[in-house]
C-alpha cells in the first residue's frame, strides 16, 4: 500500500513538475551548469593540489623526518643520528619505508659559473623505496652505487652552470677534520622543476661518494619516512623505535607549516568557491518553487480539504525539487565525463607557469585532473544539501496552508 501511495506521489510530482516546463528546463538547467562548473573546478584543483602535496610528501619531505637532537636548528656535518642503519632498519620491520640522506654543504663549479649547492647522499635503490625522487629525471639516468663518480643535479642550477648530462662539475667543500674537500664529477642526470631548493642547490651522489668527498664516518642526518593514511602518529613511532624524548621527529605538517596551512586553505577554498555558486542556484529554486506554490494554492487547498495531511504536502513539494535535481546531476555528470576524461589524461597547457614557484614548490607545465571521491562528491552532496535548504521554506509554507484560507486566495 506504501509502495503504490509513494509511486503515486512521484507521478503527481512529476506531472506539477511540467505544468511550467520552460521555468523547470530553467531551473534544471542552471542546477547542471553549476554542476557541472564545480565537479571541473574541482578536480582541477584537486589535480593542482594533489601534485603539490605529491612532490612535497613523495620527493622531497616525506610523511615524517627524523633528525638528530637540535639538527634542524642548526644543521651541521656533525650532529648525525649515529644509529641511522639500525633505525632504517627497525622501520622497514614495522611497515614503514624509510630512507637515509647524508647531508653537507660545499661550493660547485663548472667553467666560469660557481655556486653553493648542498650535497645530499644517499643510497640509489634504497631511495627509490621511500622516495619518488629518481621518477623526477628530466634528463639523464638516476644514481648508480656502480658509478659514484656520478651526480644528479636540480634543474635551474644546471642552468647556471650551462652543463648537461656528461658534462663534467667540481665540487668544493671541507671535510671533517677540517681541511679541504675537492672532487670532480660527472653530471649523469638533471631534475625536473619541482622544488625550489633542490632546483636551485640540490647536488646528489650516492652515499660512497659523500662520505669519500667528506671523509665523513658518522651516521645519516636525516630519515625520510613513509606511511599509510592513518598510521601512527609522531610519537606513537618515536616510541616505537625506542628514540629519547628529545630526538626530532616530526610530521610534514610540522616541517613545512606554511606549505601545509596553504594546501588547507586552498581547500577551503574550493569549498567556499562552491558554496556561493549553490547559494546562488538556491536563490533561483527558492524563487522557481515559491512560484509553483502560489501558482497552486487553491489547488492545495482543495487537496488538504480531502484529506492530503501536511506531511503528505511538504513530500510532494520536496520531490518536486528532488527530481529536477536528480535530473541535473544525471545531465551534469554525464556531460561532466568527457572533459574530465580529456582534463586527467591530457591536461591544460600552462607553459606560462612553468618554472613558477609557490611556497617553494614549483608548477608543472601541464595541469592535470584529478577525479576521485572528493572532485565528485563533493559538488553533488554541496548541491543535494543547497536544494533542499532552498526548498524547505517553499514547502512549509504549503504544508501548512488552512484550506479555508487557501480556497479564499485571489
Amino acid at each position: 500500500m506504501k509502495t503504490q501511495t509513494l509511486l503515486g506521489t512521484v507521478r503527481v510530482a512529476w506531472r506539477n513538475l511540467w505544468r511550467n516546463g520552460r521555468r523547470s528546463l530553467v531551473t534544471i538547467a542552471a542546477m547542471t551548469l553549476a554542476l557541472l562548473a564545480m565537479v571541473i573546478y574541482a578536480s582541477l584543483m584537486r589535480g593542482l593540489l594533489g601534485d603539490m602535496e605529491r612532490k612535497l610528501l613523495e620527493v622531497e619531505v616525506g610523511d615524517v623526518q627524523i633528525h638528530a637532537p637540535g639538527y634542524l636548528d642548526e644543521p651541521t656535518l656533525y650532529d648525525d643520528l649515529g644509529e641511522s642503519e639500525r633505525l632504517v632498519g627497525d622501520l622497514a620491520d614495522l611497515g614503514f619505508p624509510a630512507t637515509a640522506r647524508f647531508l653537507g654543504g660545499g661550493l660547485a663549479a663548472a667553467g666560469d659559473a660557481s655556486a653553493g649547492v648542498q650535497i645530499v647522499g644517499l643510497d640509489p635503490e634504497a631511495d627509490r623505496v621511500a622516495s619518488g625522487l629518481a621518477g623526477e629525471l628530466a634528463e639523464g639516468e638516476w644514481l648508480s652505487a656502480s658509478e659514484p663518480s656520478g651526480v644528479v643535479i636540480g634543474s635551474r642550477l644546471a642552468r647556471t652552470f650551462g652543463v648537461e648530462v656528461g658534462s663534467e662539475l667540481v665540487i668544493l667543500g671541507q671535510s671533517v677534520d677540517g681541511g679541504i674537500a675537492n672532487d670532480l664529477y660527472v653530471v649523469a642526470g638533471v631534475l625536473g622543476s619541482f622544488s625550489e631548493a633542490v632546483d636551485r642547490s640540490g647536488v646528489f651522489v650516492v652515499e660512497e661518494a659523500f662520505r669519500s668527498f667528506f671523509g665523513y664516518e658518522g651516521g645519516a642526518h636525516r630519515i625520510i619516512v613513509r606511511r599509510a593514511p592513518g598510521g601512527s602518529t609522531e610519537d606513537a613511532l618515536a616510541a616505537a623505535l625506542g628514540l629519547a624524548p628529545d630526538e626530532d621527529v616530526q610530521s610534514w605538517r610540522q616541517l613545512q607549516p606554511t606549505a601545509a596551512s596553504m594546501l588547507d586553505a586552498a581547500v577551503a577554498g574550493l569549498q567556499v568557491m562552491m558554496t556561493i555558486v549553490y547559494v546562488a542556484i538556491a536563490i533561483l529554486i527558492l524563487n522557481a518553487m515559491l512560484m509553483a506554490v502560489f501558482e497552486r494554492i487553491k489547488e492545495l487547498g482543495l487537496l488538504k480539504a480531502l484529506g492530503m495531511s501536511p506531511r503528505h504536502v511538504l513530500s510532494l513539494i520536496l520531490l518536486e525539487a528532488g527530481l529536477q535535481t536528480g535530473i541535473a546531476i544525471v545531465a551534469g555528470l554525464t556531460l561532466a565525463a568527457p572533459a574530465l576524461w580529456y582534463l586527467s589524461e591530457h591536461g591544460l597547457q600552462m607553459a606560462g607557469l612553468s618554472g613558477l614557484t609557490l611556497m617553494g614548490m614549483s608548477f608543472d607545465s601541464r595541469w592535470y585532473s584529478q577525479v576521485d571521491a572528493f572532485s565528485i562528491g563533493a559538488p553533488v552532496s554541496m548541491l543535494v544539501i543547497i536544494v533542499s535548504l532552498a526548498v524547505l521554506y517553499p514547502g512549509l509554507k504549503a504544508a501548512r496552508l488552512r484550506p479555508i484560507d487557501a480556497m479564499r486566495h485571489q
